[in-house]
């Protein structure tokens, strides 16, 4: 029986540790090949390359693995892998990570980490987006390999609902063991930003975007809760963003 063929991409890069480890684990599970970006690409949400220059080189970075590095977006990768490199062959799972950094609650809309995922979905591939939540690029993921290899394991025996790619995060190895996982909803939190002006060399203006995250959400079924209880939390995404609720609303108050 033929290995199942997983396609790995990321945000950070295709030499960051996070995506050698998720190389490392899911090469036990199936057939694996690489299109990842040459540089890091965090924060670049669901951007595409659009009347610029694409350019994919192979890389014989993973020993054993058919590797690609690419000049594009998280979103570009997965779009050259489906449609050009791999357009002969059916990818049967995307892997996205590991994210250095929480994809958990609003991070989901602005992570290229997640948008590799989505954009499977949208091509209509099962997906899944890992992320550790400890910005450190030289952070502990040792108690994360059973974890990733459990929920991709279920991917593969089971599937992903048509259309949907899910975000998944994990808490950091400070917080002691993980305690399991938890399939859950986006917490109603968000980034307060600030944006500190500061003088370059030459007396010139320009502006660093600082700022807090606040939880505004006090329910126990989302996944800022499950990771601060040390859970690993499971958030299943979709790429369609209409607000259902809201069509009849317009309809009824608008005069159009």
């Amino acid at each position: 029986m033929a290995k199942p063929l997983i396609l790995v991409s990321n945000d950070d890069g295709i030499t960051s540790r996070g995506i050698r480890k998720l190389v490392n684990v899911v090469k036990e599970l199936g057939e694996v090949v690489v299109v990842a970006p040459d540089s890091p690409q965090s924060g670049m949400g669901h951007a595409i390359t659009v009347g610029d220059t694409l350019r994919l080189k192979k890389s014989d970075i993973f020993e054993g693995i058919e590797a690609y590095e690419c000049s594009g977006t998280p979103a570009d990768c997965v779009k050259l892998a489906k449609h050009y490199a791999f357009k002969d062959r059916q990818i049967d799972l995307i892997v996205s990570g590991v994210n250095h950094g929480s994809n958990s609650s609003i991070s989901v809309l602005y992570s290229g980490t997640m948008s590799a995922a989505i954009e499977g979905a949208i091509e209509g591939l099962p997906a899944i987006g890992f992320s550790l939540c400890d910005y450190d690029p030289e952070a502990n993921m040792d108690h994360i390999d059973q974890y990733i290899k459990k929920v991709t394991e279920e991917a593969l025996k089971n599937g992903i609902p048509k259309g949907v790619a899910l975000n998944v995060n994990f808490p950091t190895k400070q917080q002691g063991p993980i305690k399991g996982i938890k399939v859950c909803r986006q917490a109603n939190a968000n980034w307060e930003e600030e944006f500190d002006e500061r003088k370059d060399p030459y007396g010139r203006s320009y502006f660093w975007m600082v700022g807090n995250f606040v939880n505004h959400d006090k329910g126990e079924d989302n996944d800022e809760w499950a990771l601060a209880n040390n859970y690993v939390s499971i958030v299943p995404c979709e790429f369609d963003l209409t607000a259902h609720h809201a069509i009849s609303q317009l309809n009824e108050a608008w005069n159009i």
